[in-house]
């Protein structure tokens, strides 16, 4: 593992140069240091999210392992902010039960990003498959430039 983030080269590296992103830079995350001092991992700092955008829309695309899509919200916000946020909860403890590990993150997480000037807000879609969670936020069209013809006179 390099100590230096992955900023060039790599499509998934740290968004902390994406002008869209409202993500908070972690600099110990590169580095694999717990985020907080409980015994559980925080789902926030693993929640991955791809954004492609196509020439209809912008896709979001989230991995959301053991989820159901009502442990999941997805809004929009007035200033063009997309916040898709939930919570994975703690497996219930049995006495019984004796554990040897646990890697799996719980706990609350989210993820916001500025949609830019051609998003449409008012048709946003989101669906989820097999803990995928699919955001689609259509494109404006390009407006094209009335061209007006000017005669040429003498």
């Amino acid at each position: 593992m390099s100590l230096i983030p992955r900023i060039f080269g790599d499509r998934r590296s740290s968004s902390m140069f994406d002008p869209f992103s409202i993500d908070v830079f972690d600099p110990f995350k590169e580095l694999g240091f717990p985020v907080s001092n409980s015994g559980e991992t925080s789902a926030f700092a693993n929640t991955r999210v791809d954004w492609k955008e196509t020439p209809e829309a912008h896709v979001f695309k989230a991995d959301l392992p053991g989820l159901k899509k009502e442990e999941v919200k997805v809004e929009i916000e007035d200033d063009r902010v997309l916040q898709i946020s939930g919570e994975r909860n703690v497996e219930k403890e049995d006495k019984n039960d004796r554990w040897h590990r646990v890697e799996r993150s719980s706990g609350k997480f989210m993820r916001r990003f500025r949609l830019p000037e051609n998003a449409k807000m008012d048709q946003v879609k989101a669906s989820m498959e097999n803990g995928v969670l699919t955001v689609t936020v259509p494109k404006e069209e390009a407006k094209k430039p009335d061209v007006k013809s000017i005669k040429i006179s003498g």
